[in-house]
This record gives C-alpha cells, structure tokens and sequence, in this order.
C-alpha cells in the first residue's frame, strides 16, 4: 500500500469527510531510509521540483567534530548506543538524526539527516 501524506478522509467525530480537492501527487510519501552501518550503499531518488535527494542506506563512517578544539576526523562507525526516534533502533543499529552512536576516538551525537542527506556527521560527546 502507498504512503499517502495528505488529509485524513475521516473528521474527529469518525463521519467520513467530504473532500474540497483531489488527491495529489506531491501528497505521497516514501518508506524511511533506515540508514544501517556496514559497508557504503547510496541512492539516489528524485524530489520535488526534480531535485536529487541522496540517500545513505548503509554507512560506515562519519565526520565527527572534537568541540575542544575544532578538528574534523572521518572515523569509524562501531555500534549504536542510543536513539531517541525509536528504541528499537539501537537493537537494529539504524542511524538517525539525534542518534549517539560509539566510534573509535569515543561517542559521538549525529547531527546530519543521513536519509535526507546522504552524509553521516556528529560531535563528540562527553
């Protein structure tokens, strides 16, 4: 079945709605990306306006960023620690945005969209 991310066809009450407009094709949505750590995999999908979204279905690295003193390493991804999106996630190792997952040089947070983005950054957390 298609994700669908346009008005409800029901009212509060549970009556069904009348509509004032079609459905249309900027209302559907697609399946998460569930960026998963193992070896590199992109794909790229088309968006709105024909854009180019590039999607991390599988990561391996990130960009971690020390605050003590600006530097910027590409490390490796170990494991999920934690993820506030769904705690399911962790058992899954999935990476969103929020998650705080273990790396070589310690934990880091991430901070970038890989599903929208396509790119796995983070800082490093204490």
């Amino acid at each position: 079945m298609a994700i669908w991310q346009g008005s409800s066809l029901r009212k509060p009450s549970g009556a069904r709605a009348r509509r004032n407009k079609n459905k249309r094709n900027a209302e559907f949505g697609r399946t998460p990306a569930e960026t998963r750590i193992g070896e590199p995999v992109k794909k790229e999908i088309v968006a709105r306006g024909n854009c180019t979204k590039t999607r991390a279905t599988v990561a391996n690295k990130i960009n971690v960023v020390d605050p003590k003193d600006n530097s910027c390493k590409q490390v490796e991804i170990l494991t999920v620690l934690e993820n506030s999106a769904n705690s399911h996630f962790v058992r899954r190792n999935i990476i969103t945005k929020g998650a705080i997952v273990e790396t070589e040089i310690g934990n880091a947070r991430i901070t970038s969209r890989p599903g929208q983005k396509g790119i796995v950054n983070g800082v490093l957390v204490e």
